[in-house]
């Protein structure tokens, strides 16, 4: 139902039904206009579907309109494109003819006009939600909605009636909505229909704080009464519970529990009234909501009458009743039921205390009183014990507006003494199906309170009469939409004011009829059979709230001439609070807020902070600011600092701002925003230096100087350049720092392996792929490597090495005494001198620890004087150069590392071992996603040694590479092949020269905390070098060949994976990296590392690691077998014999294929580098003797038991049904006609719960194979389950299931498996009276 304002109930004539058509037919065109301007604290996105034919100009007030703005203060411009001009406001232009494609989407932006934020449209302007499409919104508006507090939530959401930009001003139904923190949909329902009670409203007006009997934070009264007069004050469309919530004693986690709201309203009146003691309005609630019930229980045969009485709060109503498959048709029939008596006859009958025996009886509830305010909660949610799950009942059931409920009160008990025979009213109500609903400790005192219009009679005076004066009138509906699981509620208030429906739906409040309130019935059209539930509307009542009808007694609401005088200087504070709000949110709408950097004088780091500057402070007083937030005072003067435009990205000086000391913040940084694309830098400079200028358009340079002499790299220089400059330009820039432009050569690091050799004199450096900020190498020599092809050159030779030199952390093995022989013949010394000389293994691993080092020393670095890689020498070292002598290439063959370079720790194919140079230019940022080299160092410490003498500086230091430096790598398994390929022999050495052998090491001492340190080497090596080439230049200090040690490769976490793929370079490996050496026989071409599992069906665990082994290719099974009982013997105390176990598959947890004796590994059993097998001990000779065979675990269910039986095993000779139901009735003796069997579900050993066991798995699949589907048993090792189908599943009580249930829940979880049934563990609802729970002194 739509309702529209008078001036569209006017018929239509023709001429506006014909131009209405005409306007049908016409190309429509759909505007998405992006809100730029920080005028929100939403950014919000609207869209627009116009006529084709609209002019800008009304294009412009379309968007003012909606977005909440005054045309004219904002600018619209084209989305996608920039530096195009904004469209015109005043332009008659059709939107065709101004650009606008018909059909499609057309992206604006809407963005501040002249630098001036657009100015909003005043309260009495409108808003799009003070239109007339608001009436005729209200379905829209009934169900839940995207809420803009919830996280997570899009904050884009339009539509044709609604924007976000109303969130900034009132309802235009007058009424204030509440902010959802994040799940607190069922308190903003309670708190609105409290708010809109007017007896309520009036007397929390009436009661007054004492600031100096509590905290005001604590006091939940007062909360409510400031959140009350802010719902009837404020100006604003949605207000925060936050205060109220705090005020519970809840912490912020409590707004992500979601609970029930009939449950909250209990504990929050429970709270109240704790809080309200000793005042007058202790009692309040009482007065308001509760009513009275009479418990009895009548025999049938004397009469004899036993009851009590019972308070209230609610009234549950079934929903539908247990066991039945239709629900009631409304609340009368609801009410009519729970006041039926229930017989007590057979083995539940009464004993009567008068006729002093067992009699038939009648037990049932009776209505003494109704409150004046009643409450009926529709029990929607119930518990399905067929599928164990919590579920909602979505059956419609109907309530009226006025509810009559003269026809359900006992009219005899009313006017009998009440204290007769008035028992503990919060006693246990045996027989009631709703005790849990009873309400503890409540005064049966009827005494008055000032806030409501109540009669001053006693309460025996006060009783009510019935068909006259038990009518009450439906005010709220508190609404639930969603499943068991969780939802969303709102709430349908009847104002008391004007009889107007309203819909409370959190911070949206809108106007609603009668016809909606009617959608929150419930149900589905079509018959009410057992599964209308499933099918109907999940959006149904919760909980209803009639008012008694009373002239005498109904109250109205206050209005703020009336309030008291407390409640008047409450508004007042609150107004005044909101006014100040109100003038900080202008002043943040104005602020600046953009990232400050600042590199330390004397620490030499870089600082962060964020600036935040009104736009109308000009860029000194900015500096000031800046200068001040830095906190470098005193370390630099304030004349030697300025700000500059930069970009941290890509640590590129953008421009600085000479001559603009007096302009506005707001007009150099273009505006308020919410982020800016750039950054500033707070820049220093030495009393005696002059600022640089630094112009738009000039792109950062910083150059390395190479010395190939020296082989040595020096600090880089910072320079700047424009794009358009030639070659020959920009090396005559670089000749200043005295280098020869005539013999220069310059080569750009672009991108990874990217070395670029500058050489076209007139190509412009923008040709060239310069970016705003480069790196680039330069060498100024006279020597004749200029005259070679540049890959040929020495030059390119040295860079190349510099960027595949890692180095690595090697830890040395503790070595044995057996091992000292081979040890001293490799090394050359006497082996019985050695043994009687020796007083440990140590000692002599050390000594020729430390006579091997000394000698790769002698051999690779003969004509290299003082170089040292130690940090305080690199600190010390000032010059611009560090000469350092090179080795011959013809004894090291390769270049030395860089040991500050830092690459990440991810790991990279082959295809990826020639690209890992570092850049700081906009292709490395591209190719950054698939490379992990991003070498980092600090540009402004001294050169650091590489190979042969060569010196890297990084470029840039940003966090994109230190994030990157976390990142987990790749284990280093061998999947296809664990040894050696042909151009290796037998013991993994290689059979030709690699291209690659640089290789340099030095001892160094790692504390491992025993005092002693472990004997470790720093290596520096051509990641470019293979594996087996990395083990044959360990031999000297590990002291034995290659083939005599393993390995292992360190990770972040610990961890230890061998690397055994000789033929693999070290390019998955960066700086840093820690590498293990172990002693054992390394594996040879054709050997794979196994680790072997025993299988143990009916253990708890059934998975048992016990030893590491080695197979070989071309091995039987059987021989392998053979090859294990040693070591079963040894390391596993198994004596087994060869056929007495079987080796099987093992895939995770899974057992599947059973090898045969006579199979032979990757002929017949595939088998890869780090396999693992299950070992299985027979009970029995091996049944498996062919592969035609199938292997199937099977598992006896007993339902009368409640019961799994343990695994037996059944070999088939054939995948058919028949068979295995015929081996199935064997082992069992179940007859072929009552078996059914069904498969196991998920991994090994498939663990079910046994209430679920029985309804969950398909039982009795109609195929007549195994391989097929639903089954697809085509392995060995399938779970299946088997039962007598004539067995019925144990009866079990209430208790019984529930203890079995944790007992199943428990062996699940320590399993590992799956619980079907596992609720969410729910927090319980409290209210904390002394303001938050307590804590446990040992919690922390």
């Amino acid at each position: 139902m739509v309702c529209f304002p008078p001036n569209r109930g006017r018929s239509i004539t023709r001429k506006q039904s014909t131009r209405m058509e005409n306007a049908a037919e016409e190309p429509r065109v759909l505007c998405i206009v992006q809100d730029t301007t920080n005028a929100k604290t939403v950014n919000e996105r609207l869209t627009l579907n116009l006529p084709a034919s609209t002019t800008l100009s009304k294009l412009f007030n379309e968007v003012a309109h909606k977005a909440g703005y005054v045309s004219g203060t904002f600018d619209l411009a084209w989305g996608k494109t920039t530096d195009v001009a904004p469209l015109d406001l005043s332009s008659e232009m059709s939107l065709t003819e101004s650009g606008f494609e018909a059909g499609k989407r057309n992206f604006l932006q809407l963005t501040d006009k002249d630098g001036e934020q657009p100015q909003l449209a005043s309260d009495d302007l409108g808003t799009a939600d003070s239109s007339g499409l608001d009436d005729s919104s209200h379905e829209r508006l009934m169900g839940p909605l995207p809420r803009d507090c919830t996280v997570g939530c899009s904050s884009d959401y339009s539509s044709p009636s609604y924007s976000y930009s109303s969130i900034l001003n009132k309802s235009d139904t007058g009424y204030v909505g509440l902010v959802n923190q994040a799940m607190t949909c069922y308190l903003n329902s309670l708190l609105q229909t409290l708010f809109m009670t007017p007896e309520f409203r009036n007397a929390l007006y009436n009661w007054e704080f004492e600031e100096s009997e509590e905290d005001p934070v604590t006091s939940i009264p007062y909360q409510l009464q400031r959140l009350f007069v802010l719902l009837q004050t404020s100006k604003k469309r949605a207000i925060e519970t936050t205060d109220v919530t705090r005020s519970f004693g809840w912490d912020s986690s409590e707004a992500w529990q979601q609970h029930d709201v009939q449950e909250l309203c209990r504990v929050m009146f429970d709270a109240l009234e704790q809080k309200w003691k000793q005042t007058e309005q202790a009692d309040l609630i009482n007065q308001l909501y509760q009513g009275k019930l009479k418990d009895y229980v009548r025999c049938l045969e004397c009469g004899y009458e036993s009851w009590r009485i019972d308070t209230y709060l609610d009234i549950p109503l079934v929903i539908r009743p247990f066991g039945a498959s239709q629900a009631y048709c409304s609340v009368e029939e609801a009410l009519q039921a729970f006041v039926q008596p229930e017989t007590l006859d057979g083995a539940n009958q009464y004993f009567c205390e008068r006729c002093k025996k067992k009699c038939d009886a009648r037990k049932g509830l009776r209505f003494l009183h109704f409150p004046y305010l009643l409450t009926l909660q529709l029990k929607r949610f119930d518990f399905d014990y067929t599928t164990m799950h919590r579920i909602k009942l979505n059956d419609r059931m109907s309530f009226p507006e006025e509810l009559d409920m003269s026809p359900f009160i006992d009219v005899e008990d009313e006017k009998s003494p009440q204290t007769e025979s008035c028992t503990d009213s919060g006693a246990e109500n045996e027989g009631s199906c709703h005790s849990d609903q009873m309400s503890n400790d409540f005064s049966t005192d009827d005494g008055v309170d000032e806030g409501i219009c109540l009669d001053s009679a006693s309460s025996t005076e006060r009783v009510l009469k019935p068909k006259s004066s038990l009518t009450f009138e439906l005010f709220s509906v508190m609404v639930h939409s969603g499943s068991a699981a969780g939802g969303h509620y709102y709430a349908c208030i009847k104002s008391f004011s004007d009889g107007q429906w309203y819909s409370f739906n959190d911070q949206h409040v809108s106007k609603i009829t009668q016809e909606d309130i009617r959608k929150t019935y419930g149900g589905s059209s079509g018959n009410r059979g057992y599964y209308s539930s499933a099918f109907a509307s999940s959006t149904n009542a919760y909980m209803l709230i009639y008012r008694l009808k009373d002239p005498s007694r109904n109250a109205k609401y206050l209005d703020c001439d009336n309030f008291p005088e407390h409640i008047k200087h409450l508004v007042q504070r609150e107004k005044e609070s909101e006014e100040q709000e109100k003038r900080q949110k202008e002043i943040e709408r104005n602020t600046c807020k953009i990232k400050l950097f600042c590199m330390h004088p004397v620490k030499m780091m870089m600082m962060e902070n964020k600036l935040e500057v009104h736009k109308d402070k000009t860029l000194r007083e900015a500096t000031e600011m800046a200068y001040k937030l830095m906190d470098i005072n005193g370390v630099v003067p304030m004349d030697c600092c300025r700000l500059v435009k930069y970009d941290e990205f890509h640590e590129y000086l953008e421009r600085s701002y000479e001559g603009e000391e007096d302009t506005t913040m707001g007009q150099l940084l273009g505006g308020v925003k919410s982020s800016y694309m750039f950054d500033l830098l707070l820049e220093t400079r030495r009393p005696e230096q002059v600022f640089q200028p630094y112009k738009p358009g000039e792109v950062m340079v910083k150059v390395y100087v190479l010395d190939l002499n020296t082989e040595t790299i020096a600090p880089p220089v910072s320079l700047r350049a424009y794009l358009n400059q030639s070659v020959t330009e920009f090396k005559q820039l670089i000749a200043q720092v005295r280098l020869s432009a005539e013999t220069m050569r310059v080569v750009l690091e672009r991108c990874y392996n990217d070395l670029r050799l500058l050489y076209v004199p007139n190509k412009t450096l923008k040709a060239e792929g310069f970016f705003r900020s480069n790196k680039v190498f330069v060498e100024s020599s006279e020597s004749t490597d200029n005259e070679v092809a540049f890959t040929d050159s020495l030059l390119w030779k040295l860079l190349d090495r510099h960027a595949n030199t890692i180095r690595l952390f090697v830890s040395l093995p503790e070595q044995s005494p057996g091992i000292h022989r081979t040890i001293c013949q490799k090394v050359g010394c006497d082996p019985e001198e050695s043994l009687e000389n020796s007083k440990g293994s140590r000692k002599s691993v050390d000594a020729i620890l430390e006579e091997s080092t000394e000698k790769l020393k002698n051999l690779t670095l003969q004509q290299q004087q003082g170089s040292s890689t130690s940090d305080s020498q690199k600190s010390s070292d000032s010059s611009d150069f560090e000469h350092i002598k090179s080795p011959s290439p013809s004894q090291d063959g390769g270049a030395s590392s860089d040991p500050e370079t830092q690459f990440t720790g991810e790991e990279r194919s082959d295809s990826e071992v020639n690209n890992d140079r570092s850049t700081s230019s906009v292709d490395s940022d591209i190719l950054s996603s698939s490379h992990s080299s991003d070498t980092l160092c600090n540009a402004d410490s001294g050169p650091i040694q590489l190979v042969n003498g060569l010196d890297s500086h990084s470029i840039t230091s940003s966090r994109r590479s230190k994030a990157r430096e976390g990142k987990k790598e790749t284990w280093d398994t061998a999947e296809e092949d664990s040894g050696t390929d042909s151009e290796y022999d037998e013991n993994g050495r290689s059979k030709t020269d690699s291209q690659y052998l640089y290789f340099r090491s030095e001892p160094y001492a790692q504390d491992d905390g025993s005092g002693e340190g472990q004997k470790c080497l720093l290596v520096h090596v051509d990641k470019r070098i293979t594996l087996a080439a990395f083990k044959q230049n360990l031999e000297p200090f590990v002291g034995i060949t290659s083939s005599q040690f393993k390995v292992f490769r360190v990770y972040a976490n610990n961890q230890e994976f061998e690397s055994v793929r000789l033929n693999e370079t070290l390019s998955s490996f960066s700086d840093d990296n820690k590498i293990t050496i172990r002693l054992g026989r390394a594996l040879k071409k054709g050997e794979y590392r196994v680790k072997v599992y025993q299988l143990l069906v009916n253990d708890a665990e059934p998975c048992k690691f016990l030893v590491d082994t080695v197979f070989a290719k071309g091995m039987t099974v059987k021989q392998s077998k053979e090859e294990l009982l040693p070591q079963l013997r040894d390391q596993c105390k198994l004596d087994l014999s060869v056929d007495r176990f079987r080796l099987r598959k093992k895939t995770w947890k899974n057992p599947g294929t059973v090898f045969l004796d006579y199979h032979i590994y990757e002929e017949d059993i595939n088998i890869s580098s780090n396999w693992e097998v299950f070992l299985e001990v027979l009970d029995g000779p091996e049944k498996m003797k062919s592969m035609s065979q199938l292997a199937v675990l099977t598992r006896r269910w007993t339902p009368a038991q409640m019961k799994l039986e343990p695994f037996q095993e059944v070999v088939l000779e054939s995948s058919t049904v028949e068979e295995l139901n015929e081996k199935l009735s064997e082992i069992s003796g179940i007859p072929l006609e009552n078996l059914e069997f069904a498969k196991g579900r998920g991994t090994f050993p498939c663990d079910i719960s046994v209430l679920e066991i029985h309804q969950d798995l398909d039982w009795n699949p109609k195929v007549s194979t195994l391989n097929v589907w639903p089954l697809y048993i085509c392995d060995d090792g399938a779970v299946v389950f088997y039962r007598d189908n004539t067995e019925e599943p144990m009866e079990l009580s209430e208790d019984e299931r529930n203890e079995l249930m944790k007992r199943e829940s428990s062996r699940l979880l320590k399993t590992g498996h799956r619980v079907s049934y596992s609720p969410r563990k729910e927090k319980a609802l409290k209210i904390y009276l002394d303001g938050g729970p307590a804590k446990d002194p040992g919690q922390d």
